[in-house]
């Protein structure tokens, strides 16, 4: 699923199936009734209209896709919003619902680290609904204590001035809560592939447009 968000697809599959069931409740028996030796009957639409059973199928239909479609509607508001493919390490941001700029990010790796101590990380990005919660320019990252771990250092105080590095984030961070963020790398060459610690990395030119794309709030689905 490249260029549709999995919204859009189950939309598709339901307004399907719900093709389908009508289709075979309804359409098939007066078909099958042709073929069987009633052809010189013509089918009772308009009882079939009158059926109080036929009548409640249709409105009990017609009330799921109005449903559905006030749910779609709701995920696909006028507002941007940006769709992150993590299987396919993918993004596509959304304008006015229309799909104005796509590429290739990179996601978190599943890799585990492991303390003899017994801590331990899982590093994967994140899946479901976030909201943008925060916006930054020339970002610094505060190292977290596994980035010590997995280098071999020993863990320093909360504050201490090693656990800031400068210009590892790019120009630009978008923070999705819990210390996810969308930013950008030193490492574009990886870019398409599964290496991140969580966040989500991005090339200079995505990311700056993604940031004046998205405001505090702004949808983003990681699926």
């Amino acid at each position: 699923m490249n260029r549709h968000s999995k919204i859009i697809f189950r939309l598709v599959v339901f307004l399907f199936i719900l093709f389908l069931i009508f289709f075979f409740n309804y359409v098939v028996p007066e078909i099958q009734e042709i073929h069987f030796g009633k052809a010189d009957k013509p089918a009772n639409i308009a009882g079939l209209k009158k059926d109080n059973a036929y009548k409640k199928q249709i409105s009990q239909l017609s009330r799921e896709v109005q449903g559905l479609a006030r749910k779609y509607g709701s995920y696909t508001s006028g507002q941007s919003y940006m769709v992150i493919n993590t299987t396919d390490n993918q993004f596509l941001l959304y304008r006015n619902k229309k799909l104005i700029r796509e590429g290739y990010c990179s996601s978190g790796s599943y890799k585990m680290l492991q303390t003899l101590e017994g801590r331990s990380w899982i590093f994967k990005t994140p899946k479901g609904k976030f909201l943008v919660q925060g916006k930054a320019t020339n970002p610094t990252w505060k190292r977290p204590d596994w980035s010590f771990v997995e280098e071999g250092l020993p863990i320093p105080p909360e504050n201490h001035d090693s656990r800031f590095e400068y210009g590892v984030l790019g120009d630009y961070a978008l923070s999705l809560g819990d210390g996810y963020l969308i930013h950008g790398t030193l490492y574009k060459r990886f870019l398409g592939m599964p290496v991140t610690h969580g966040c989500v990395r991005l090339n200079d030119e995505d990311l700056k447009a993604i940031y004046n794309t998205l405001g505090i709030g702004s949808k983003v689905y990681i699926f």
